[in-house]
């Protein structure tokens, strides 16, 4: 069963690639001046989300679609890794059977069209936390890895009270079939030029996201973040 999200306008919570100047030298020169670096900025967001639109498949409702965990995570990479010292070493809140505290969900976010448009999405938090709205984090893997590889960072950070977030980049995880998805979508790339540069459809994949995350009752909407590795960083 999936559930439509509503949304009448993209979400204003990821900007990528907008920045804005205060170039006031005070009095109504500063206050001039900062509405006109506001307005370009708007521009400038205006302009990349006609630019996303360009190429992208055909648009469908934001829904949800319930997934089960996945035990078997595929890595696009030989040796498969199995551990890192680094994503366990993210220090955790002294909470007895944290693991047993823990919420987890899992669910595809149709962004659009096709294969690549079915967003996996795994979501862990507190089970019993006593804040209303949480402040939220969203965790990006790297190159031939997936949403479960960053498991412990999500642990850790729903620990301290936030709704931890990771998802599949496309071609990745869930997205993908076998060793070389990742590899072979490249290449055809690079062949026909016809396909958006994958870096925006991640960013066409976290305005959707943003769409969903402020929507929820248990999310803060000003207070959401994005981090991540290599690919996802």
């Amino acid at each position: 069963m999936t559930n439509i999200i509503s949304s009448s306008s993209i979400s204003p919570l990821i900007c990528f690639f907008v920045f804005f100047f205060w170039l006031g030298h005070g009095g109504a020169q500063g206050i001039q001046h900062s509405a006109a670096a506001i307005n370009g900025a708007d521009k400038i967001r205006s302009q990349f989300l006609h630019l996303l639109r360009t190429r992208r498949s055909p648009q469908v409702p934001l829904t949800v679609e319930p997934s089960k965990p996945v035990r078997h995570p595929l890595f696009q990479q030989v040796p498969t890794p199995t551990f890192s010292e680094a994503m366990e070493s993210c220090p955790k809140a002294d909470i007895k059977n944290l693991k047993e505290r823990l919420k987890e969900e899992n669910f595809y976010l149709h962004t659009e069209a096709g294969e690549q448009g079915r967003l996996p999405v795994l979501i862990l938090s507190l089970k019993d936390s006593k804040q209303k709205r949480r402040p939220a984090v969203v965790f990006l893997h790297s190159t031939n890895k997936n949403k479960e590889w960053v498991r412990p960072l999500l642990e850790a950070y729903a620990s301290r009270e936030y709704i931890a977030i990771a998802i599949d980049s496309r071609y990745h995880g869930e997205r993908a079939h076998n060793l070389t998805t990742y590899r072979d979508a490249l290449v055809s790339s690079w062949i026909k030029g016809d396909t958006m540069p994958f870096l925006f459809d991640k960013v066409w994949d976290l305005i959707k996201l943003a769409d969903y995350l402020t929507q929820r009752k248990d999310i803060d909407p000003k207070r959401i973040g994005i981090t991540g590795e290599s690919l996802g960083g």
